[in-house]
């Protein structure tokens, strides 16, 4: 499948795409100031492990893809595995080094090149960040 029809399945078709009422998660909001891209992330940690992890909110195809995205990969590893993942993910955004296997699907964005496009990419990876360094 191309990257863009990647991106597009995801923003069409979103995995994890739901609002939780519960106790166990916790909440993060991520909004871009320059446009409408205003997600909330929610993440149950439990023993060290992400459980579960949904986002909701309104976004461009580019965040709803990327949290879609980020979601799948994100289920089930370990907080560890997570910052990892998180790690690399900023690292390609930023034309810096890193390992597109972790990534996995995620490595749709490498090409991206327009600095707004990249902050729509990153943000959902931005407030698992934060939830992340709050749980340590």
């Amino acid at each position: 499948m191309e990257k863009r029809e990647v991106i597009m399945d995801h923003y069409s078709n979103p995995r994890n795409r739901r609002r939780i009422n519960d106790g166990k998660y916790v909440v993060e909001n991520t909004r871009n100031s320059s446009c409408i891209d205003n997600l909330d992330i929610y993440v149950n940690i439990q023993n060290d492990k992400i459980e579960d992890i949904t986002f909701e909110g309104e976004a461009c195809a580019i965040s709803v893809s990327s949290a879609s995205i980020m979601t799948s990969n994100l289920k089930g590893k370990t907080v560890e595995e997570a910052i990892l993942y998180i790690a690399n993910m900023e690292a390609m955004l930023n034309d810096k080094d890193y390992n597109s296997s972790i990534l996995k699907e995620a490595v749709v964005y490498e090409d991206t090149k327009n600095t707004s496009r990249k902050t729509c990419a990153w943000l959902p990876y931005e407030a698992v960040k934060k939830i992340l360094e709050n749980y340590r």
